[in-house]
């Protein structure tokens, strides 16, 4: 109704799970890490848990978006089933034919090992994702769990993500479901969006919607968090409410009262004003503390008028793009060759060689890796980012420098310094990056190894952990 209107190609505020719309916080992109690590590790349970709302089920659409060709998926949506209701939904996800009629545990069971087996044979990995499983009972947990054994003598044969709501971490934790527990191989719990999350949420939103002129005004914002808590759906269905009403109107943008109004037909005004009330009450304490520290500095810890002089200006920051001249394909070898003369050597586009191969011959390591620009912060190293420009296409940049807000760039032959806001809704997270290992390092370190590179690792964790190092002499990794 009103998507013509505000010049919109489509709904920015559908409540349904689309990838597209995906707003990759600092937190989003760890649990789709998480999810990433645990789909590539040798079997086991992944768990993602959230309240309603967060983005649990999205994240892990994003994560099939990713997904190879050989990856066979079931996809359980209401998992309030017995055991052999469950079974048999797994065949049918897994499109595994069965006798009709069956009721039999084993015989589904069976059924499911074969074709687990066949999958293995094919070099293909099989995934079970169940959501909404804090519904699943003791019993299905236990048989899910005993699914989780079958297995050649290399690996186990099937993966298993559950995602649910915070009260299946307490579920997990029965001590009926101990060895379950134990099988958990990566968990993550997703919280709300933070306030500055919330712009940039919608902001992203609208953006691949087809507008990007400004349609909620800062105080529009800072009044949709306190309204929605930061919960993702939440602000969706406040969004759009509020265009409505805006459009009604006949207004540009969305204004406070126009916001309000929409909160309480949606939430309802008793409820609409204890939302308020609740989010309120520890922003006041908070506002109330900041004046009185602000207060106590200005009293007790006057600083000289010099000191209030020399304000830096704004720096005036750059759009993480893809420049016209330069393709998708083509930013990928620049963006390579901008990392590896980071380090003083050069690398050479090539079918046959791969980029870790080429860093190994010229005597350097190669990770690759899914996480968060933290990650990249701990490893201080530059890195090749795969990156989606406002379309959804994909195109690589070496990240050269990595600052609290800002971070610098090359993307084929022109540098640029752009937010971190920026790079959060254009990254999923993939980087790949090159280290140097100390002189003597062979591989992988075991108890009991011992030389120089135990000798630098002691240092380095005594600095970390705030202790001495310990002497060199006979000291070995225990």
């Amino acid at each position: 109704m009103y998507k013509e209107y505000f010049g919109l190609e489509e709904l920015p505020f559908s409540i349904a799970p689309d990838p597209r719309y995906l707003y990759m916080s600092e937190q989003h992109r760890e649990a789709l890490a998480h999810l990433v690590y645990g789909f590539n590790s040798e079997g086991g349970f992944v768990l993602l848990t959230g309240d309603v709302g967060t983005g649990k089920t999205t994240i892990c659409r994003c994560l099939l978006e990713q997904m190879h060709e050989n990856s066979v998926i079931a996809f359980i949506i209401n998992p309030k089933l017995t055991v052999e209701e469950l079974l048999a939904v797994v065949c049918d996800e897994f499109g595994i034919h069965c006798p009709k009629g069956n009721t039999s545990i084993k015989v589904f069971v069976d059924l499911i090992n074969a074709f687990l087996l066949d999958v293995h044979a094919m070099g293909h990995k099989a995934l079970l994702i169940i959501d909404e499983a804090q519904n699943l009972s003791a019993d299905v947990l236990e048989q899910l769990r005993l699914l989780t054994n079958l297995e050649t003598n290399q690996c186990k044969l099937l993966q298993i993500i559950l995602l649910g709501q915070p009260e299946l971490k307490d579920k997990l934790s029965k001590p009926e479901l101990k060895q379950l527990a134990q099988r958990i191989i990566a968990r993550y719990h997703l919280g709300p969006l933070s306030s500055d999350d919330v712009g940039a949420y919608v902001a992203h939103r609208l953006s691949v919607a087809g507008v990007r002129r400004e349609l909620f005004p800062a105080s529009t914002i800072n009044a949709l968090y306190r309204l929605s808590g930061g919960i993702p759906r939440l602000i969706n269905v406040l969004c759009d409410r509020a265009l409505l009403g805006a459009f009604v109107q006949g207004k540009n943008d969305v204004k406070k009262p126009t916001l309000v109004k929409a909160a309480k037909e949606v939430f309802g005004g008793g409820r609409c004003e204890n939302q308020q009330k609740k989010l309120y009450k520890p922003i006041l304490t908070a506002l109330l503390f900041i004046v009185l520290a602000a207060w106590l500095a200005s009293t007790y810890f006057k600083e000289p008028q010099s000191a209030q002089i020399n304000k830096t200006e704004p720096v005036k920051l750059d759009t993480l793009h893809l420049p016209a001249n330069v393709s998708g394909h083509l930013s990928k070898e620049t963006a390579y060759q901008s990392l590896f003369r980071q380090w003083g050597i050069s690398y050479q586009p090539s079918e046959n060689i791969t980029v870790c191969r080429q860093a190994q011959m010229r005597g350097l390591r190669c990770l690759n890796g899914i996480g968060s620009l933290d990650t990249l912060r701990d490893f201080n190293m530059p890195a090749v980012l795969k990156l989606f420009d406002n379309e959804g296409k994909e195109f690589y940049a070496a990240l050269t420098s990595l600052k609290d807000r800002t971070a610098a760039f090359i993307v084929g032959t022109d540098t640029m310094v752009v937010s971190v806001k920026d790079i959060e809704s254009r990254w999923l997270g993939e980087y790949t990056l090159l280290w140097r290992a100390p002189t003597d390092y062979q591989g992988e370190i075991r108890p009991g190894s011992g030389g120089t590179v135990i000798q630098l690792l002691d240092r380095q964790l005594a600095q970390i952990q705030g202790r001495s190092s310990r002497p060199s002499e006979n000291l070995v990794y225990d």
